[in-house]
């Protein structure tokens, strides 16, 4: 299994080497974006996501598309996650207005892994994450959005650009400073 999961990864790595967004820059032409495959890999279209805010208003992934995206996964109860979000509040706050090479702004798409309604809204609260697409399934481990983007740990992300395109994963701290100053026009 190991094994057949390793020549899949390499291929879907060669693949979007190939493709030139492996170099995790911006994209030559809009032509080019309908034929990118959905996937959770550089260069891939995110997946798309849609699902609740503690309001019970409905958020698509792809309604932030024209902007820089963090898909972040966390939870209540995580305390390494609980501990990033006060760095990542401020880094949306300094670059929420800011013009990408290929998005305007910046923002949050904080998918929760809490199962608990009342723990994840105060959570939202306490930390003060003031970006509008906090949503979850409040289905903890089990939540479909973890599954489909395979995370096995939290805190987990992914930065996407404004098509949609995954540009870079696992950025905390001044990383996700520095890749979006890397992005920055």
């Amino acid at each position: 299994m190991k094994r057949i999961l390793f020549l899949l990864t390499l291929t879907l790595f060669l693949t979007s080497c190939k493709s030139g967004r492996g170099d995790q820059t911006g994209h030559e032409n809009q032509a080019d974006l309908k034929d990118v495959e959905i996937g959770i890999n550089l260069g891939q279209r995110a997946p798309e996501l849609v699902y609740e805010n503690p309001d019970g208003e409905t958020i698509a992934l792809s309604s932030l598309r024209g902007k820089m995206v963090l898909i972040d996964f966390w939870a209540a109860w995580c305390s390494p996650c609980r501990e990033e979000n006060p760095q990542l509040v401020k880094t949306y706050q300094k670059y929420k207005d800011k013009e990408f090479v290929n998005g305007t702004g910046f923002t949050v798409y904080g998918v929760s892994l809490d199962r608990n309604r009342e723990d994840w809204v105060n959570a939202i609260e306490k930390d003060q994450l003031e970006w509008e697409s906090n949503v979850s399934d409040l289905k903890g481990w089990r939540s479909v959005a973890a599954a489909q983007y395979q995370v096995m740990a939290i805190p987990t992300n992914f930065l996407i650009d404004g098509d949609g395109i995954i540009v870079a994963k696992s950025l905390k701290g001044q990383f996700l400073v520095d890749k979006l100053e890397e992005l920055r026009k």
